[in-house]
């Protein structure tokens, strides 16, 4: 990257992202590394200041995150938060015990020392804790820069350009903690804010085009704002040498593959291949019931549809250009930060959250070569992109949507009837929402098909047939999420509408488990 960089070593706090998204805000460009990265790779990054998160363990613990102690050293600022603090007290020669009073939750701060990293800030702050540990003795050249009750909140050495507090500024419940983080990347670390939607667009498009070449890429459509501003990039940068696939899989929302269609290709201009394969998607999940056998099943069969569609593309075009036969062929992905991180484990594979989502098991003789432009964003900062690229508002702000798609929003066997019933229900579900202004307040929203069937009085008449869940949920990221407190008379046009209109559905429920302990999707 050509901007100003803050690095964040990552220790296993579940707020790291959450230090990332603050920094970015303010237009600073920010890397989350694991905590044991090489220092050559911290180096490489020229990093402005570098950023010691929390995390979960104790520095005595056996299997402690440990880093490098040559970022202490490197002479660029270094922040430590929480155990960043006791991490640093720890390996520069201080003591850290298991506190008397271990502090969670809020806590009252007193500023004792004057210090660049509070500058402007009110002598006492409210503040959020989450430590069972504390700083007894601090390294020598260390002073105290503020307290709580029970323990040290701040330390500095200013000499050595390090400084540290027991608390999360990153966090909403620390009321100053945008202006502390402020103060370390703009003043201590003198960073420049130039991370700007326009500044990324204009590099990513030089970068892409310099990568490929002469060279022709594919791309995976869902229809989605990630794959979509992902294709939209790539063809700014090499125009139609970018070929889209979006593959019907069967179990797509109502008319998506006619919408996203036209959306793609007559609002986005792009040049796209549209599969329809959802005969041959059901016939696979036929007699399936398992979630992640459905899961198995869908990707797999994408991954054999693409690679006859891509192979069919390419022999294409060294027909029409002979001399391409020997060009790289180039895969585009919308890879988000999240996904990179949470591929990334302070403690190796066996605790990795998920794989990094590419597209796997794809043939070897296709010598495809990753193409991922959104690989350092948020969600969030992905519409940003998407905007100023002039997309649609509707692409733009679209909720999220499972790579399985309505399979794994219909419980037991997928079938095209049971498909058909739940793009009825999950379409009122939308449509509803949208009426009601709550589409963008909202992370998702959508309807389940339970296997579960009840008794019903329609018409004067008994009916015994499926019951639908309505799930919303309000969420940052997705990582975690609450269901969402949507008004009676949306839920109850909603159901009212359901059980009215789409045949097979005579009883609707509202979903309000949060996740966790649940998870967004019900399969």
């Amino acid at each position: 990257m050509d901007t100003s960089t803050v690095v964040i070593l990552d220790f296993g706090s579940q707020y790291t992202q959450l230090i990332a998204r603050r920094i970015r805000e303010f237009n600073v460009f920010s890397v989350v590394l694991p905590c044991t990265a090489p220092l050559e790779q911290v180096k490489a990054l020229n990093p402005k200041g570098v950023i010691l998160s929390g995390g979960p363990c104790s520095v005595y613990d056996a299997d402690a995150p440990n880093a490098d102690e040559g970022v202490l050293a490197m002479g660029v600022p270094v922040l430590g938060i929480c155990y960043g603090l006791q991490f640093i007290v720890h390996h520069l020669g201080g003591r850290v015990v298991g506190a008397a009073a271990r502090e969670y939750g809020h806590a009252e701060v007193t500023v004792v020392a004057e210090t660049p990293l509070f500058r402007g800030l009110p002598g006492t702050m409210d503040v959020w804790m989450s430590h069972g540990d504390e700083a007894e003795e601090l390294p020598l050249g260390f002073q105290l820069t503020a307290k709580t009750a029970n323990a040290v909140a701040g330390i500095a050495d200013e000499a050595r350009r390090i400084w540290a507090v027991q608390f999360h500024p990153e966090v909403a419940h620390t009321r100053q903690g945008m202006e502390l983080l402020k103060n370390f990347c703009l003043d201590i670390c003198g960073a420049e804010q130039d991370w700007t939607p326009e500044h990324f667009i204009q590099s990513t498009v030089e970068r892409i085009r310099a990568q490929v070449g002469t060279g022709h890429a594919i791309c995976g459509l869902s229809g989605g704002v990630d794959s979509s501003v992902a294709a939209v990039l790539v063809a700014r940068a090499i125009g139609d040498r970018l070929t889209c696939i979006f593959v019907n899989n069967g179990v797509l929302r109502k008319d998506e593959f006619l919408k996203v269609q036209t959306t793609m290709c007559e609002q986005l201009g792009l040049n796209v291949v549209a599969v329809d394969s959802s005969q041959r998607f059901l016939e696979k999940l036929a007699g399936v019931t398992d979630p992640e056998k459905k899961r198995k099943v869908i990707g797999n069969e994408f991954i054999a549809v693409f690679d006859d569609e891509a192979k069919k593309i390419f022999e294409a075009q060294k027909d029409s250009q002979p001399s391409a036969g020997e060009e790289i062929a180039w895969l585009v992905q919308g890879t988000l930060y999240p996904d990179v991180i949470e591929s990334s484990s302070v403690h190796g594979p066996s605790h990795t959250i998920k794989s990094h989502h590419n597209v796997g098991g794809l043939p070897a003789d296709m010598k495809l070569k990753l193409i991922e432009p959104l690989r350092d964003l948020f969600k969030d900062e992905v519409r940003r992109i998407g905007r100023d690229l002039g997309m649609p508002e509707d692409i733009i702000e679209r909720q999220p949507f499972p790579g399985p798609g309505l399979a794994v929003r219909i419980l037991g066997e997928v079938t095209a009837e049971r498909v058909a019933i739940l793009q009825e229900a999950d379409q009122i579900v939308v449509d509803e929402i949208k009426k009601a202004g709550l589409y963008r307040k909202v992370w998702q929203s959508f309807a389940v098909l339970l296997p579960v069937k009840s008794v019903g009085v329609m018409g004067d008449q008994r009916t015994y047939a499926n019951t639908c869940a309505v799930r919303a949920v309000e969420s940052e990221d997705g990582m975690t999420a609450d269901w969402a407190p949507l008004p009676y008379e949306v839920l109850r046009t909603i159901s009212s509408r359901i059980v009215s209109e789409v045949r097979g559905i005579n009883r609707v429920v509202y979903d309000i488990t949060s996740k966790p302990p649940g998870t967004i999707e019900w399969e």
